[in-house]
């Protein structure tokens, strides 16, 4: 299978085709409104498999995973049985067989928790310049505004989908295995759009855990940007290494 390398635009196309027409249309043109903004509440990850580039294309080898999550049942619901009456996932003009589709057991709560993400967690502000013009500043996650600005956003999801405001109770986001390497430079349609991989460390209470996993980290994330899943270090791996770098 062969794609664009900057393919987000895509599969946001197959979430949305694989919707209902009546939840695609309410999805996408309403969400969930909080303080005069619209979120659409659900994100996925990048595609995981073997991959080569040439000549400007990702050429994907063998078996692909995808990861979709949403707080709202009804999404996923509709998802599941569109695909599965379809047995085929076509991105682009690609078309892939439809192997199996899973729906994994919540992962149990703790404080605090490691996550590893799925696609790249975007955090940005936007001002204007003196001669008028706006200009957008992406941070980076050794930057206080990256995990206080991913809280903020976990709190307005929060607000949009359970109709009240959870405290932070303290709560912190930090990395933990970020590197340069981590920084993906990403375009949606005419946007380029700065993000970071990597593992981050999130203590907060149960509904920001939950709706990280749900509705993912930072901005974008309907775009494909943000998705998490838990992560933990292997046997042979100490916190302490991971911290540093090492492996």
């Amino acid at each position: 299978m062969a794609l664009p390398v900057h393919y987000n635009v895509l599969l946001q196309g197959v979430v949305y085709s694989s919707l209902n027409e009546a939840l695609a249309r309410r999805v996408h043109d309403h969400g969930w409104q909080v303080g005069g903004r619209r979120l659409k509440l659900f994100t996925f990850s990048r595609l995981r498999g073997d991959f080569r580039c040439r000549s400007g294309r990702l050429i994907f080898y063998g078996k692909i995973a995808w990861t979709i999550a949403s707080p709202e049942e009804e999404i996923l619901e509709s998802l599941v049985v569109h695909l599965l009456r379809a047995k085929v996932l076509q991105i682009g003009q690609a078309k892939l067989e439809l192997l199996s589709v899973e729906v994994p057991v919540p992962p149990s709560y703790r404080r605090p928790i490691c996550l590893r993400a799925l696609s790249p967690i975007t955090v940005y502000s936007t001002f204007e310049t003196s001669d008028g013009r706006k200009k957008t500043y992406y941070y980076t996650p050794r930057e206080p505004e990256f995990g206080r600005l991913v809280l903020e956003n976990l709190r307005r999801k929060i607000r949009a989908w359970m109709g009240e405001d959870i405290p932070l109770d303290g709560a912190t986001f930090r990395p933990v295995r970020v590197s340069n390497r981590n920084l993906v430079v990403a375009r949606y349609k005419d946007t380029i759009i700065k993000g970071w991989t990597g593992i981050y460390e999130l203590d907060a209470p149960e509904s920001y855990f939950r709706m990280a996993l749900d509705a993912g980290l930072g901005a974008k994330n309907s775009q494909g940007f943000g998705c998490v899943e838990v992560w933990a270090p292997t046997k042979s791996v100490s916190l302490k290494e991971v911290e540093a770098g090492k492996r």
